[in-house]
């Protein structure tokens, strides 16, 4: 069987289309208002047989205690799935148009799990604090995956607004999210401080720029390197502990990360691992890791992967092209959708993901814009 996730707070006319294109046989809700929902979908989905809810009373045939309850009486021999078995299809949300179903395999999705199991010493001591929804490849590959398949553990976030408190509760050891958490924090910090006496505002900062000097192998000025200890131990460890005091590494993605606010993180004693990826690669492709960091970069590409830069649709002498990725990340195609297929696949089994970037002395893709926002002038070139 093959999974289908779908957002909780999409429009029912998204839920139709989705379930329709990929003729899905079960709906599984996990609330009431959601299971709800789902049967009204149903009456227009000819293909739908079954709704499960989740909240559902084990008295009601339609819940997932009665079938649990079903199941039990009916065991069955677990089926082992090839590499190129389809694990799951995830709809892309598409900025134009309705969205399409990216095929992962079992075998794009465990390359990127054991990609990142060799980057990254997880082990079950670690734990998540989860936001992220599963229905989109970051939070169900990455987090998930990753997670469960390290025997680390995930606590679920009450609700968006929850998340610092959470954090606090939870004291995850690693982070999976997306930049604004990290704006967040970078702003919450940054507007408690303009209420602090004068002299520490001049500590804080001072701590700052000792660290970002050392980042590029610059030394700080004798103010700047007394400062960073003092905060250190009166600032920055009450930061740390508003996430819990027990984060060794965050990782971002989903969108750019600005480099002052990596840069801030950073500082904290945090690493911040940002890498970049699509639905369509399971979905990292390159990503920043311990002994290979560059703060403004997404980092080299996984074990596995290759990325090349395609300069057909911008010109020779240019920086960047358009980002093509080989690997055994990449999808198995859009579902029934022969045209964008053949438009996004190279003849020797590259993808192209739309991207423009490049690649800078030591490995580093730096992304710099989209293939559909280049602009040519009237001089030949293209800009972004």
């Amino acid at each position: 069987a093959a999974l289908v996730p779908m957002y909780e707070l999409q429009h029912s006319k998204e839920w139709e289309f989705i379930t329709n294109d990929c003729s899905a046989v079960a709906l599984v809700a996990g609330s009431d208002k959601v299971y709800e929902g789902c049967k009204k979908v149903a009456e227009k989905v000819s293909s739908i047989k079954h709704v499960i809810g989740m909240e559902r009373p084990e008295s009601d045939e339609h819940s997932f205690a009665a079938l649990m309850k079903k199941g039990a009486g009916k065991p069955v021999e677990p089926i082992h799935p090839e590499p190129k078995d389809t694990a799951c299809l995830i709809y892309t949300s598409g900025t134009t148009g309705n969205p399409k179903g990216v095929i992962l395999s079992h075998g794009n999705i465990i390359s990127n799990i054991n990609a990142v199991q060799g980057m990254l010493p997880l082990g079950p001591e670690d734990r998540s604090l989860s936001f992220l929804p599963w229905a989109h490849s970051f939070g169900h590959t990455c987090e998930l995956h990753v997670m469960l398949s390290r025997g680390a553990s995930i606590a679920l976030a009450e609700a968006v607004d929850k998340i610092i408190a959470n954090l606090a509760e939870v004291q995850p050891t690693v982070l999976f999210s997306v930049p604004r958490i990290f704006n967040r924090v970078y702003d919450t910090v940054n507007k408690r401080m303009t209420d602090r006496p004068a002299i520490i505002q001049g500590i804080f900062h001072s701590a700052m720029r000792a660290a970002n000097k050392r980042r590029k192998g610059e030394s700080p000025s004798f103010g700047e390197g007394l400062a960073y200890p003092i905060a250190k131990k009166i600032i920055f460890s009450k930061i740390v502990a508003l996430l819990g005091g027990r984060l060794k590494y965050a990782f971002s993605g989903g969108a750019a990360l600005s480099r002052e606010v990596a840069e801030f993180i950073d500082n904290l004693g945090i690493t911040v691992y940002e890498g970049y990826g699509l639905t369509e690669t399971s979905p990292i492709t390159t990503a920043n890791r311990p002994g290979a960091v560059k703060i403004g970069t997404v980092g080299k590409p996984i074990p596995g992967v290759k990325v090349v830069i395609d300069k057909t649709q911008t010109s020779a002498d240019a920086k960047d092209g358009e980002i093509v990725v080989y690997g055994p990340n990449v999808m198995q195609g859009y579902f029934n959708r022969k045209e964008e297929n053949d438009a996004v696949f190279t003849d020797d089994g590259g993808f192209r993901t739309g991207d423009l970037g490049y690649l800078d002395d030591e490995g580093f893709l730096h992304i710099t814009g989209r293939l559909k926002e280049l602009y040519k002038l009237q001089n030949g070139k293209y800009v972004a």
